[in-house]
């Protein structure tokens, strides 16, 4: 990979990549077309990553079928599947690990001790095998898009990290590898989160002046207690750059969730809320 890289390089030709962990969707397919819309070379690198599973997490149980992701990437027009093994990129021995500490702390951080961690490692050593000028990260994990922001920018590298806004399913729900595991009216339960999304919305659109953040999250909070069979892990709303809680709803904030559905299927979904609107008093 990182042969057919360097070459590219010295032709002059502009690579963008595209890090997924399989199972592709419409998500992972916009994303392809956006960076073969910008790039002369598009890799999209396929690789369930150990390191950011945790313990109880899904490693085992998580969606793979190369031969279906290869052809549908195949269709896109993608030019290289990257799918190293985990031994190739993690050999005996290894010992290195990358860590945005601020920005890793908060929302998923707690439940989900040293995913960000294993995220930004993989993600360094993808940078480095596949030399991109650019690489397209969705925003449907949107603390994970901040923290590759924040690495980029902390270790100097010059790659452009692009956010890709979240594609979501007619009924609203963001695309995601993990939908697959929903059953039955487990479906219509993880709508809770877009349900909440759109409420949060339309309290800020209606408001006659700026909304206490506080106030706010105490209303969802209580609705998604109510709804059947989610259990909520976070919901908050924070400073797009920071990541830091907003005091007041403002147009730099954004509202972030995750839940678990049934106690065994975690989502997460997130918006901008925009700011006070003047025209609704």
């Amino acid at each position: 990979m990182l042969a057919q890289a360097r070459i590219w390089r010295e032709q002059g030709l502009t690579i963008g990549l595209v890090p997924t962990m399989g199972w592709f969707h419409e998500g992972h397919l916009s994303l392809m077309r956006d960076a073969l819309n910008r790039a002369n070379r598009v890799v999209v690198s396929l690789f369930v990553n150990p390191i950011q599973f945790g313990p109880s997490e899904d490693l085992a149980a998580y969606p793979r079928d190369l031969e279906r992701d290869r052809k549908l990437a195949a269709a896109e027009g993608v030019h290289v599947l990257y799918a190293p093994e985990a031994a190739a990129m993690y050999p005996q021995g290894f010992q290195t690990s990358i860590r945005v500490a601020d920005l890793s702390c908060g929302l998923c951080g707690p439940s989900r001790p040293g995913h960000f961690d294993g995220v930004c490692t993989v993600v360094m050593k993808l940078f480095q095998q596949t030399r991109p000028h650019f690489s397209i990260f969705g925003e449907k994990d949107f603390q994970q898009l901040a923290v590759i922001r924040r690495m980029s920018r902390d270790l100097d590298l010059d790659i452009e990290i692009i956010g890709h806004p979240i594609v979501r399913e007619a009924d609203g729900l963001a695309m995601s590898s993990r939908n697959i595991y929903l059953k039955g009216q487990e479906r219509q339960q993880a709508l809770s989160l877009v349900r909440t999304i759109d409420y949060a919305r339309q309290r800020v659109a209606e408001a006659a002046q700026p909304l206490v953040v506080r106030d706010l999250l105490a209303e969802l909070g209580s609705r998604l207690v109510h709804e059947p069979g989610c259990r909520v892990d976070y919901v908050a709303i924070i400073d797009e750059t920071t990541l830091r809680p907003a005091e007041t709803v403002n147009p730099s904030c954004r509202l972030l969730l995750a839940v678990k559905i049934n106690d065994r299927v975690r989502l997460i979904d997130n918006a901008p809320l925009g700011g006070w609107n003047e025209t609704a008093i």
